[in-house]
């Protein structure tokens, strides 16, 4: 299959020049057009692109009104923008950079400078856009961090307060994870904790289903719409799969893992607490931990 192409909006009232835009950067990239500020500022909204190329003279709303439009819309301010112009001396040039444009490509377009200056801006979206990525995953395990964990029930939350839905939340520990480390090492407490990360996709039921490495060797799921029942469903089924793997340690043996999990299933109000629902759920973990270990306790 292939990956998927970075696209680009091209503003300009003159047709010619977007067919000479499309033509040169076509192969490349998903191509959009627009020939005004206001379709253009819609079309923005609508398909989120890459990156915009903006004529700077149009007629009704020029380049820098809509740039101006485009920096006050908090859904597509941060979608880079590249002015096209027939204006080429160093004062226009100046100006349009003052506005906040990234890059400046002047009329008539030479196809090679056209080309390295969208690919340069490009690779800038697509690497910023991976340091986002990689700020919201644990390296370890390649599942999603805490902080990616908080953002996430932050959004859940607020639309089970909103509907009336019930929400659910799993905080498990791995039992005696020290003594694992201190046996046979840490790099094969690694490959436990990677083991274990690996089974929630196997336990979920569907796509809203969220896990989470909390810390340590704590993990969090987040189950929207779920009430109690289904949620203890899933945690025993995580804690049966963990239970039921076997580990190769680094030593080439054989070690089984098992988990502790708190449950806490809840319908929000508005003036309910984030930090409560959190708090019940981790004090269901201990009492897990504090009756025998590798068990399933709810709130």
């Amino acid at each position: 299959m292939d990956e998927k192409k970075n696209s680009l909006l091209i503003v300009d009232d003159e047709n010619a020049n977007l067919k000479v835009l499309t033509h040169m950067l076509g192969s490349d990239y998903t191509i959009y057009t627009a020939t005004n500020g206001l379709n253009a500022i819609e079309k923005a909204k609508e398909l989120v692109p890459d990156l915009i190329m903006l004529d700077i003279l149009m007629p009704e709303m020029d380049g820098y009104a809509t740039l101006a439009e485009i920096k006050a819309c908090k859904e597509i301010q941060k979608i880079p923008v590249i002015f096209i112009s027939g204006l080429d001396s160093d004062e226009d040039e100046e100006k349009g950079l003052s506005f906040e444009a990234a890059d400046y490509i002047t009329k008539p377009f030479s196809a090679p400078i056209v080309k390295l200056r969208v690919r340069n801006q490009i690779q800038i979206v697509n690497q910023m856009r991976t340091i986002e990525r990689l700020g919201r995953i644990d390296q370890l395990t390649n599942i999603p961090n805490r902080r990616s964990f908080d953002e996430r029930l932050q959004m859940e939350w607020k639309q089970a307060v909103r509907e009336q839905t019930p929400i659910s939340l799993l905080i498990m520990d791995l039992d005696h994870f020290k003594n694992s480390n201190d046996t046979y090492g840490h790099q094969t407490g690694d490959v436990i904790l990677q083991t274990v990360a690996g089974t929630f996709s196997q336990s979920f039921k569907r796509p809203g289903d969220f896990a989470a490495r909390w810390g340590g060797e704590e993990f969090v799921v987040l189950l929207p719409n779920t009430p109690l029942d289904g949620a203890l469903e899933v945690a025993e089924k995580i804690r049966s799969d963990i239970e039921n793997t076997s580990i190769s340690a680094i030593d080439g043996s054989k070690i089984r893992v098992t988990i502790s999990v708190g449950v806490n299933s809840f319908v929000p109000g508005k003036d309910d607490s984030i930090d409560t629902f959190i708090s019940n759920a981790d004090k269901a973990l201990y009492s897990a931990k504090e009756t025998g270990r590798n068990k399933v306790v709810h709130n």
